[in-house]
């Protein structure tokens, strides 16, 4: 299944060969020039300042514009079948897969296209300790859920600390022993559940050891709740832990490295700045908000200072959205860090490009606009880290997904036909048939 999958998403129809010409074009990792850049079958073929356009190329001038990687969520809810993207009514819920429920007719993958956002890694909830697989996707508005899923990169699961995991099964009101529905309700719980799951996936990794290796002739029975903890341990998927508090994140970090793997990120990683030179030392990475904090009680000691802190202390931070509406809008969520913390533009544009890429092991594929590199890009009206930019054109693979003035002109077209409809609806409808009119 997971193969079929994969080959239906590889063999995406490419666009026509596209230069896009005369822009700004900030590559995030190789500098910042005016000049052209060359699509062929879905990739970067050249970047360069002087590149002749081939024979037949749509050709896209960019004067005065400016050219960025597609930009990259590393945390989002969006585009999940109705049913929500939590399955709380157990503490491992390792079982469950995001990939099978993307909806790729919800408006929000269009309008996080209209932000600039061409990937976004699709996660599970929070009310698990450990919660479900999550699923990269990118922003082919107009394709299936199939296609929309991002061929490459290895698997994910999301983790979650705090309040969410310790409560999500318990009645509302005071924690008592009559109002727990399950466990656990305390920090030190979450912690328990993943000793107890993991030492489980630590017997069950053996069994089948001992299985390949021939000192058992029984083949032990599939278990889909721990194959994914094997798979971590085995460094084969990638944990994103859902995290605020310092102390419980360094306790994650225990706890990981005790099983013998590294946590991938801690998303939100409000405290990140108290522990920055501990996740240093794990090779955990930040994934967060620019600028929130103070909206529960486990996040009031949230700066805004917090990105570019760990940024400073060898972190690699990237900045996110949980949100579908903060989403269409992270380019100027990554230019708050320019103020809070003093990040330079090259840093701030790694904050939602190049970084989450990293985060998610698949910078050889994305993040960045260097040749071989998939041709997701971005044409910004002014320059990227401006609040007064908006995005005209979006490709992904290539293909031209979002046009402003395409989308324009459709709307009056739209609006046309919603309003034929309106009439239409308003002509008297026909008197229902009687026995006599048979």
């Amino acid at each position: 299944m997971r193969f079929a999958l994969y080959l239906l998403t590889a063999m995406a129809t490419f666009a026509e060969t596209t230069i896009v010409q005369n822009a700004t074009v900030y590559t995030i990792t190789k500098g910042t020039f005016k000049g052209s850049v060359l699509i062929e079958d879905g990739k970067i073929k050249q970047v360069g300042l002087n590149i002749t356009a081939p024979a037949g190329a749509r050709i896209v001038d960019a004067s005065g514009m400016h050219l960025t990687p597609g930009l990259i969520d590393a945390h989002s809810h969006i585009a999940v079948q109705a049913g929500g993207i939590n399955e709380g009514s157990v503490s491992v819920s390792s079982m469950v897969r995001i990939e099978d429920f993307v909806d790729p007719e919800s408006v929000a993958i269009y309008r996080a296209l209209a932000g600039g956002v061409t990937t976004a890694n699709i996660l599970h909830g929070s009310a698990n300790a450990i919660g479900g697989q999550n699923r990269l996707i990118k922003m082919r508005w107009g394709k299936s859920g199939a296609e929309m899923l991002f061929a490459g990169g290895p698997p994910s699961i999301k983790f979650a600390l705090g309040e969410n995991p310790k409560r999500s099964g318990n009645a509302n009101g005071p924690v008592t022993p009559a109002t727990v529905l399950r466990y656990p309700a305390t920090r030190m719980g979450v912690e328990d559940v993943y000793r107890q799951a993991f030492t489980e996936a630590q017997a069950y990794q053996k069994t089948w050891a001992d299985f390949k290796g021939g000192s058992s002739t029984v083949e032990p029975r599939r278990d889909l709740r721990l194959e994914p903890l094997v798979e971590i341990m085995e460094g084969k998927r990638l944990v994103h832990c859902h995290a605020y508090r310092g102390d419980e994140m360094l306790m994650m970090m225990r706890v990981a490295e005790e099983f013998g793997f590294r946590i991938a990120t801690f998303q939100h990683v409000q405290e990140g700045y108290k522990i920055a030179k501990e996740m240093a030392v794990h090779g955990v990475g930040g994934s967060g908000f620019s600028d929130w904090w103070a909206y529960k009680m486990e996040v009031v000691d949230g700066i805004p200072y917090n990105m570019a802190v760990m940024t400073n202390k060898g972190v690699l931070a990237a900045v996110n959205s949980d949100d579908a509406g903060l989403m269409r809008r992270l380019n100027t969520e990554a230019a708050k860090t320019m103020k809070y913390g003093g990040l330079t533009e090259e840093q701030a544009l790694a904050l939602v490009t190049i970084n989450p890429a990293r985060h998610m092991k698949v910078d050889d594929m994305i993040g960045s606009i260097e040749v071989g590199k998939s041709a997701d890009l971005v044409v910004w009206n002014k320059h990227p880290l401006s609040s007064y930019a908006v995005p005209q054109k979006v490709f992904i693979d290539g293909n031209l997904y979002f046009d402003r003035d395409q989308d324009g002109s459709e709307r009056v077209a739209k609006e046309t036909k919603k309003k034929a409809l309106e009439e239409k609806s308003k002509t008297p409808a026909r008197k229902p048939s009687t026995n006599e009119d048979r």
